[in-house]
């Protein structure tokens, strides 16, 4: 009897073990993306919040209210499934009265960040839906008062009166050359923005920045499509050392009907503008100026009363100085100011003349996001990298720098999204094993209050495949402790010998090591293990949330200390007794790409096989925002550029190497890999390479996903 019931729970304790194989179909049909609170707003009365419901299979969309006090009490706002004249809409934005919402159907995707669609405006208060142009447009935005939407269309920018149903044209001038009121493609991407123009308080002016592009070189790329003949598809892109944008700033006023340009007293041109925002003041507009080599940063205030600038703050570098989003108005336009000037991202509270008040927070550690002022308890609610550079936490502080609390004691990724009234906050937890969860609470204390969304079943689901969790630790390596990450397989055996395959991005500032919830390809990797490899990650020199030196000690080098470390990451880990140090191999995308390929090549002894997709191979082929931040132009620093491109490596090609790209990226352009295609060749270096027609650099659409990782789960399978 004895013996029956330890056979019955042997084998009860194998099913509870056994792992359900994971396959790349149900990755990437999306069958394990959690649950989440798209679009989440808070209303201005402090007791609501609005979230997004879209169902794409029925398109149909709707605005959800709820109440912060009750889970019970839920409003639609506006449904395209409930309203007959309500078209299916992906995105909305309320007026500042909240009683007008703007909804984008028919949306069309250009490049990383911009958009054009059709755009409707819904009046909660008659029920009418007005059109806001017959065609689709560009970054539609409210006046301040609500009467009016300012909108670009074929580069020009107009403005809506929804009272009366008129369109005014402010400029006419928009053409292959010149662009009003949005950004030219390498702002778009590298300073993250897309509307280039600002409403003032009172809803009387709008400023505009005007993109003079003559001087841009234009890049081609054909677009193969359907038809019988493909076609070219061009725009301009300024390589790295080649001609940027014009750019001026230009003001509309609507009271006088009358356009004018904005010029500073420096009566400079600045090379580049990453940000401008008008104050509370409506006649008060800041504007940020960077110099071509990005190590100088200036804040200036230009006052349309008097048509005279003056500079608030000055940030300089040996380096780069990084621009930031977190510039906060108080009422009284005091305003909170982030920077690394003392070696770590902290917060700085300034007076509305530009003179310092106090360094709100400081130490070893980085503010990541400024979510609120609340002047009622005089606090800041930010978050940081604070008790650990893998880990995000939330936390508030007394605006004259005292009184620093934590809000959210869970290990892991928080973020937080405050009440209009900063009294409460809708909290975002993950962790490596915990998909995402939204929680209300309080902001006195952070005590939860309720859980809104737990995502418990796709926790559950995932249960079925028994799948390994990251092991987080930190590697000695090249006189760094670096973050690192391992995934084994579940049925580990230190006895075995195990291949290894290392995951990595490695670009300026960027941040792959951390304890959160991970996404379609961390689910891959995991897959991996269960066809018998350890996966590691290991954030090289250079990347982020670990203060300013350690951040930029790769600058006008860029590759190079971090191929360094890969290489001695992979040589000490082959050292340990699990790993075969005969199966080593590296991946990557986009800079993780062309850290894959340099590694490949430059630790041809080390490495066995590399995969890249869409890697820049010469850093001469990049654009210039984000290669001259780094290295300077090619002009200034050479060496830096071809000592640290893979391309000129070709020759030292040993192990097995898969080269992937879309032949429509407009971002790292397939230019790329086509160079390096007949480098290799040139070097009679035998490899593998796949196009994917029209895709940009995300790769995906259709099927592409699952042909893309089952392409490389296979190089994987038959080559390390």
């Amino acid at each position: 009897m004895k013996k029956q019931l330890l056979a019955v729970f042997i084998f009860i304790t194998f099913l509870l073990s056994a792992q359900k194989q994971l396959h790349v179909n149900e990755i990437w049909e999306d069958e394990f993306s959690p649950n989440r609170m798209e679009s989440l707003k808070s209303m201005k009365d402090g007791n609501q919040y609005t979230i997004i419901d879209i169902d794409m299979n029925n398109s149909e969309s709707k605005i959800i209210s709820r109440h912060y006090d009750s889970s019970k009490n839920e409003e639609i706002i506006l449904s395209s499934k409930n309203e007959l004249l309500i078209p299916f809409f992906t995105n909305y934005k309320f007026s500042n009265d909240e009683q007008k919402i703007l909804i984008t159907t028919q949306e069309d995707k250009i490049y990383r960040r911009s958009k054009r669609g059709v755009f409707w405006v819904f009046n909660r208060l008659d029920k009418s839906l007005k059109m806001i142009y017959n065609k689709k447009i560009q970054e539609p935005h409210f006046s301040p008062d609500g009467e009016k939407v300012a909108f670009v269309f074929n580069r020009n920018l107009f403005i809506k009166n929804l009272i009366n149903n008129t369109i005014i044209q402010i400029t006419h001038d928009g053409d292959g050359q010149t662009i009003n009121g949005i950004t030219d493609w390498v702002y778009e991407e590298e300073f993250g923005f897309v509307k280039a123009f600002e409403w003032n308080s009172d809803s009387s002016k709008i400023v505009f920045m005007r993109f003079d592009e003559s001087n841009v070189p234009l890049f081609s790329m054909d677009i193969y499509g359907k038809d019988l003949y493909q076609y070219p598809y061009k725009f301009r892109y300024p390589k790295a050392g080649e001609s940027n944008s014009k750019i001026s700033l230009h003001l509309f006023d609507l009271k006088n009907n009358k356009k004018t340009s904005i010029v500073l007293n420096e009566n400079l041109n600045p090379y580049y503008i990453p940000r401008i925002k008008f104050t509370n003041d409506p006649f008060l507009l800041t504007i940020q100026t960077v110099n071509r080599k990005q190590n100088h940063l200036k804040l200036h205030l230009f006052n349309f009363k008097t048509n005279t600038s003056k500079i608030l703050i000055e940030e300089k570098s040996k380096t780069y100085v990084d621009v930031k989003n977190d510039l906060n108005f108080l009422d009284n336009n005091n305003f909170f100011w982030l920077s690394e000037r003392n070696g770590y991202n902290h917060i700085y509270h300034y007076n509305n003349k530009g003179n310092l008040l106090n360094q709100i927070t400081g130490g070893n550690w980085e503010v990541t996001t400024l979510y609120k002022y609340n002047p009622k308890t005089k606090e800041i609610y930010f978050g940081a990298a604070k008790s650990s550079s893998i880990e995000r936490g939330v936390y508030s502080v007394d605006v004259n720098g005292k009184n620093l609390r934590t809000l959210t004691q869970e290990s892991g990724y928080n973020g937080a999204t405050f009440s209009s009234d900063g009294s409460k906050f809708i909290h975002t937890y993950s962790d490596e094993n915990t998909p995402p969860i939204y929680s209300l609470r309080s902001s006195e204390n952070g005590s939860i209050i309720r859980v809104l969304l737990d995502n418990i079943d796709l926790k559950n689901k995932l249960k079925e495949y028994n799948l390994p969790n990251k092991e987080f630790t930190k590697l000695s390596i090249n006189g760094q402790d670096l973050n690192t990450y391992f995934i084994k397989p579940k049925e580990f055996d230190p006895s075995k010998k195990y291949p290894l395959l290392l995951f990595q991005y490695s670009g300026p500032g960027s941040q792959q090591v951390t304890n959160r919830w991970g996404n379609n390809r961390d689910l891959w990797h995991k897959m991996l293990t269960q066809k018998g490899y350890v996966i590691a990650c290991v954030d090289a020199r250079g990347t982020g949330f670990k203060g300013e030196y350690f951040k930029k000690m790769t600058y006008m080098k860029l590759g190079e200390l971090e191929t360094q470390d890969q290489i001695s990451v992979a040589k000490k880990l082959s050292l340990l007794p699990y790993i075969d140090e005969n199966r080593t191999g590296i991946w990557g995308w986009s800079y993780g790409g062309h850290m894959a390929t340099n590694s490949l090549l430059l630790g041809n002894d080390v490495f066995e096989m590399a995969i890249a997709v869409a890697p820049v191979t010469n850093w001469r082929f990049y654009d210039t925002i984000y290669t001259e931040r780094f290295m300077r132009t090619p002009q200034e620093n050479p060496d830096g550029y071809d000592l640290n491109s893979p391309i000129n490596y070709a020759d030292r090609l040993k192990g097995k190497y898969l080269l992937i790209h879309g032949s429509g990226d407009d971002n790292v352009h397939v230019q790329n890999s086509m160079r390096m295609i007949q480098a290799l060749i040139d070097a009679d270096k035998q490899f593998e390479w796949m196009i994917y027609p029209d895709k940009n650099h995300g790769i995906y659409g259709g099927n592409t996903q699952n042909h893309l990782y089952s392409k490389m789960t296979n190089f994987i399978l038959n080559n390390l």
